[in-house]
């Protein structure tokens, strides 16, 4: 599926939702993996659903699937890093032992990204005192990742102290290169900024993990318009697979190659698989990678 040393997957957000556990919870694992099969994915990421490595393994297995990593919600400002080095400690563990790549890691502290709050207008903001408290901390929990052969990959976000370009520029700063990296989403870029190009480009050193991740500028606009929050704009339909939104992805593909990126590309987008069926999406999504990033004619 494209250059050599880059691995494609879907995350397993389209089947079930961690954060809304009623959305797609009668799609089992055992369906989830096998529509990737179908739609010719090389792998995926952990869901709060997956089991214990051994089962989980069998299953990837069977398949010929791979992990590229798993979502870790970090609270270094709230409850210090001692506590949370201790949490991560075993997430990397578990991704050691289902033969993972990345460790994404995103700070919730003050998030208001599972709360029914105006997700465009009321996100947090550290101050400079922690700031520091949580760059030092995740170079730290990046030692840790290190240890177990994985990279710390860190996750802006809607909703959250790290969101915008600004706070990422920030961040990579505060941090230390060897070991805290970037998870780079197109779609939260966009939403933040109305760009997805800037942070890409002045961070391409750093990125070690990438989501690609489109969105409907209409339904956009509206949730903005109207003070949605996050779930409430995810369910309404803000995000969507490549193909079916309003980013050109053949420019941050282009960009990637041209910089010899070298990991994954996950296709991820918060949808209710009642309403936007999963394995459909994802086959909208292969289609546009063969067809608009894959093809040489391109």
């Amino acid at each position: 599926m494209g250059k050599q040393d880059i691995l494609w997957g879907i995350a397993p957000i389209g089947w079930r939702n961690d954060d809304m556990p009623e959305i797609g919870a009668g799609n089992t694992l055992q369906h989830l993996l096998s529509d990737i099969v179908v739609a010719g994915f090389q792998g995926t990421e952990v869901g709060g659903f997956f089991p214990e490595p051994s089962v989980l393994n069998k299953e990837l297995a069977l398949r010929n699937l791979r992990i590229a990593g798993k979502w870790f919600s970090s609270f270094i400002i709230q409850d210090g890093i001692e506590k949370t080095a201790e949490q991560f400690t075993e997430h990397c563990d578990y991704l050691q032992k289902v033969g993972a790549d990345v460790a994404t890691v995103s700070e919730q502290t003050y998030s208001v990204q599972g709360l029914d709050i105006d997700v465009f207008k009321k996100k947090p903001h550290f101050s400079d005192e922690e700031w520091d408290t949580l760059c030092q901390g995740l170079n730290r929990l990046g030692k840790i990742a290190d240890e177990y052969g994985l990279d710390l990959t860190f996750h802006h976000h809607l909703g959250t102290g790290v969101q915008t370009a600004e706070e990422v520029d920030r961040l990579m700063d505060g941090t230390d290169p060897r070991y805290v990296h970037l998870l780079y989403d197109t779609g939260h870029a966009y939403i933040s900024d109305g760009d997805y190009m800037t942070i890409l480009n002045k961070h391409m050193d750093r990125i070690r993990h990438v989501h690609f991740k489109d969105a409907r500028f209409d339904i956009m606009e509206r949730c903005r318009q109207e003070g949605k929050s996050f779930r409430q704009s995810f369910l309404q339909g803000i995000f969507t697979v490549p193909g079916d939104g309003c980013i050109d992805f053949t420019e941050v593909y282009r960009a990637l190659v041209r910089h010899d990126y070298s990991g994954w590309i996950v296709i991820e987008a918060e949808q209710d698989p009642a309403v936007a069926n999963p394995l459909e999406y994802a086959l909208i999504a292969r289609k546009y990678i063969d067809s608009e990033l894959l093809d040489p004619a391109n």
